[in-house]
């Protein structure tokens, strides 16, 4: 079995686009309604790589499983902070493949200088709770009744890791295509998995 991390790539976002498409048509854990369409998702994928990572695993010639950061918020001073989300094929849960996805993507982050870390969790969600917990995320809080969907209101938990200390003056993070390009390929291939 040879696996691998590494960023995505334009051939990989029909296959991670139908890793997200049961999350959304079957599942709470996203609040979309419709999946989105590829142009749709190639759209998003093109956006976020302009400035945060998007990794994708990958098993023998096929993606199972891909994480990425966005912005926390609008306003400049969120510029330190990012928003996670990690998705992991059905029939590949369960097998660590969150924590590695999960551990590459904080690395990367922590090498552009970005602080803070967030994750936003549909409950309930055992899994994606533990997985937090696990990568040192501590729960800092809940949005009670923040979405509705398949039939019910749903809670959102809030999870956050610092990923640097907080300093006077912090220097402004880079984008990942600033990181010299060995870095990036160093932190993929460390060979967590």
């Amino acid at each position: 079995m040879s696996r691998q991390i590494r960023m995505i790539q334009p051939a990989d976002i029909p296959a991670v686009r139908d890793i997200y498409a049961p999350y959304v048509a079957e599942t709470s854990v996203s609040f979309e309604y419709e999946p989105p369409t590829l142009e749709e998702f190639t759209a998003r994928v093109e956006r976020t790589l302009k400035r945060y990572p998007w990794l994708v695993c990958e098993e023998n010639g096929e993606i199972i499983g891909y994480a990425y950061a966005g912005a926390l918020g609008v306003r400049k001073a969120y510029q330190w902070s990012v928003e996670l989300s990690i998705y992991v094929r059905q029939d590949r849960r369960r097998q660590g493949l969150g924590k590695y996805l999960y551990q590459t993507l904080l690395e990367l982050l922590t090498a552009q200088g970005y602080i803070g870390a967030y994750g936003a969790v549909t409950q309930p969600n055992p899994a994606s709770d533990r997985l937090h917990r696990k990568m040192g995320f501590e729960r800092v809080g809940v949005w009670k009744d923040a979405g509705y969907k398949l039939g019910a209101w749903r809670d959102v938990g809030w999870y956050e890791k610092f990923l640097l200390p907080r300093t006077d003056n912090p220097s402004e993070p880079v984008s990942w295509q600033e990181l010299p390009r060995e870095r990036v390929q160093e932190i993929c291939g460390k060979g967590y998995i």
